[in-house]
């Protein structure tokens, strides 16, 4: 109490504490807990349990780990597995998954490069066989594509692209300015 009126007077940042979940269970060698200390188990300890009779169902007689036989309290004894317990098997699987993470994703990205491959390589047989169709095709008179090509000059498609914008572009004028003159009655420019 006097510790709490001096950290609140002197100012002090109030610190977060935790409440342990570390039990320290001790195992006797008669079923009162008064007898001898055989050992001490700690939280997640596993043990096996023989006979639940002693005091009146208050202690469990168990058998430890080296074979040895003794009582604990039956409060502290539980059929789940504890949290930390669960708690350590997860992290002991996640760092196995860590492990085999890198592997397995070089061996994904090893068979998905394959397949790009393979695709890349079917596509290059289509592209190979199409040239070579239009080369062939080209070769003989009287094919529209060999007689477009040959006919055709590039300064003619360039004239006939222009012509065309100029005449769209002329329509669409021509529109746009008799829209304007039948709902305002004429073209303002601003």
């Amino acid at each position: 109490m006097a510790l709490a009126g001096l950290l609140v007077a002197g100012g002090a940042a109030a610190a977060t504490a935790y409440v342990s979940d570390d039990l320290v269970l001790g195992v006797y060698a008669e079923p009162n807990g008064s007898g001898q200390r055989l050992t001490t188990l700690h939280s997640g300890a596993a043990i096996e349990t023989l006979d639940a009779s002693g005091s009146s169902g208050e202690f469990t007689q168990v058998r430890l780990a080296d074979g040895r036989i003794g009582w604990v309290k039956s409060t502290y004894l539980t059929t789940r597995v504890p949290a930390t317990v669960r708690m350590r098997q997860l992290e002991e699987e996640l760092d196995r998954r860590r492990a085999t993470t890198p592997e397995l994703a070089a061996a994904a990205a090893r068979s998905e490069l394959e397949a790009l491959k393979g695709e890349l390589a079917a596509k290059d047989t289509e592209l190979a066989a199409a040239r070579e169709a239009l080369a062939s095709s080209a070769a003989r008179p009287g094919t529209p594509v060999a007689h477009t090509m040959h006919t055709m000059r590039p300064l003619g498609w360039v004239a006939a692209m222009g012509a065309a914008l100029l005449a769209g572009f002329g329509a669409g004028y021509a529109t746009l300015a008799r829209r304007i003159r039948q709902k305002y009655g004429g073209l303002k420019i601003y």
